[in-house]
């Protein structure tokens, strides 16, 4: 749609003239503004999440190489110790099999290069965290990558307006899916789906210890829901979870600075950080924008009216 007289072919000029016209018209716009730390967190998630492919890729190697050098005794879970301890037990004498053990020993250098710089990056990634004051990492399966994805990802949760905008951010909100008198949901692929990842490491880790998420898990299943249903159930109460703790550590960052914004929250403001993500709102969730204020001066009196009004005052 074009606000603008004239024929209505469309182009990138009258797109941003178009966009200029609602923003001006609309008063519920947060202002962008730079957060270092969440830039920085983002910076280093997506850093260590590099190594950790890197890490992979180099494990693949390493594996390959040693099982053709000790068939019969390669490992599926290989540590940097073990990789070691079956180097040093092999001398070949062909030049094949001694080329095969040097290249294995330089991927084995490169893999403990690796582990030390993912060991760094987490470590830094968890005092970030800390140092916001965040209490993510109190959540059963949220360690300090998730939450450091959570924190970068989200940037200021004043922005959802309820845990079900926030559901259907993360992709964990089911979809309605009924027919009929057949009433069901399906998986929903919206979303941020690097939240989606970060939710369903917390929800796995759930289950592998007693907590009350693999009690919840139970129960689902108990209910009828088949493995995956009941995982999902347990992301989207992990969801609703995250995003109290994220209101929570919010109001207790601003409750000695300002009281409760006009995002509902304690401390929200229409300010919003660089690092957020744009979550999808549909076109009901916000009333439309009134007129617009008058910018224009008022029409200024011409020099002869002036002339007139001071020979009638004198007279």
């Amino acid at each position: 749609m074009l606000f603008d007289t004239g024929h209505n072919r469309k182009t990138d000029a009258r797109d941003a003239h178009s966009i200029a016209i609602v923003a001006v018209r609309t008063k519920t716009l947060r202002l962008l503004q730079v957060d270092g730390e969440l830039e920085a967190l983002r910076m280093l998630t997506d850093r260590r999440e590099a190594l950790t492919r890197r890490r992979v890729q180099t494990v693949d190697r390493l594996q390959a190489l040693l099982a053709e050098l000790l068939p019969g005794q390669a490992k599926r879970d290989i540590t940097t110790g073990q990789a070691k301890a079956m180097l040093a037990s092999v001398r070949p004498r062909d030049i094949a099999g001694r080329t095969r053990r040097r290249i294995a020993a330089d991927e084995l250098a490169e893999l403990i290069a690796v582990e030390a710089k993912i060991k760094k990056a987490t470590a830094e990634l968890k005092a970030i965290v800390l140092a916001r004051g965040s209490r993510l990492m109190d959540i059963h399966g949220v360690g300090p990558v998730v939450a450091a994805r959570i924190l970068a990802d989200v940037g200021d949760v004043a922005r959802f307006a309820d845990r079900n905008r926030f559901a259907s951010w993360t992709g964990t909100a089911p979809l309605d899916a009924s027919s009929g008198e057949h009433d069901r949901h399906r998986l929903s692929r919206a979303g941020n789906r690097r939240m989606n990842h970060m939710i369903h490491i917390a929800a796995v880790t759930q289950l592998r210890i007693d907590t009350d998420g693999r009690t919840y898990y139970r129960h689902k299943r108990a209910e009828g829901k088949k493995p995956l249903e009941a995982l999902r159930c347990l992301k989207r109460r992990l969801s609703d979870v995250i995003y109290r703790q994220l209101v929570a550590d919010a109001e207790l960052a601003a409750g000695t600075n300002s009281e409760a914004g006009p995002g509902g929250h304690c401390g929200a403001s229409q300010e919003s950080c660089a690092a957020d993500l744009p979550p999808h709102i549909d076109t009901s969730d916000q009333p439309l924008p009134g007129p617009a204020q008058p910018t224009l001066r008022a029409a200024s009196t011409s020099r002869k009216s002036r002339r007139n009004r001071v020979l009638t005052a004198a007279g």
